[in-house]
């Protein structure tokens, strides 16, 4: 199903008129830029809010992705409708660098305290694991996974590719001794 919002609905939503939309937003696109700024600006602030740095890095990580999940899933119809809009690799990129760095300061703590281990590279870490959190959304956007089981595999995938230890079925790890290197 494809999702298309006017700029009336959009003038509707914030309370103006269509010409002042377009007064702050020349074109469609600039207003997508706007929306996804706004998004990720919330979630960064939802994740930062969920104190990265206390307690163990992958119960961190685990509280920063359920954070930004909680804004996203404030936006189900913005978000379909940026990710209708493909971009090139670098503007990608740059769209998820507020949350790559986040993941990137989490993995580096969780290697440094030996709970991650650190044979793969870090920046294909950062990576997967925002690849990863896409895929779960999508499967469970496409009604393949309840919100529950999307959750979970994201969880479980995460802590194995990260060498969190073993996991169990719920995807928290059953052991927290630090892994050696």
């Amino acid at each position: 199903m494809s999702v298309r919002v006017g700029a009336d609905a959009v003038a509707g939503a914030a309370g103006v008129t269509r010409p002042t939309v377009y007064a702050h937003f020349p074109s469609r696109e600039h207003l997508l830029l706007a929306v996804v700024d706004r998004i990720t600006d919330e979630a960064v602030a939802a994740m930062d809010a969920a104190d990265l740095d206390a307690g163990p890095a992958a119960d961190a990580l685990m509280r920063m992705l359920d954070a930004g999940a909680q804004v996203t899933r404030r936006h189900p119809v913005l978000l379909q409708l940026i990710g209708a809009h493909p971009v090139g690799p670098q503007a990608e990129h740059d769209r998820h660098a507020p949350v790559a760095e986040r993941i990137r300061r989490v993995i580096e703590r969780g290697r440094r305290t030996g709970e991650f281990d650190d044979r793969l590279p870090l920046d294909w870490l950062v990576a997967a694991t925002i690849r990863l959190g896409h895929a779960a959304s999508e499967e469970q956007d496409a009604g393949r996974l309840s919100a529950t089981a999307a959750q979970d595999a994201l969880r479980t995938s995460l802590l194995r590719l990260l060498g969190a230890g073993a996991v169990d079925d719920a995807g928290t790890r059953a052991d927290s001794s630090p892994r050696s290197r």
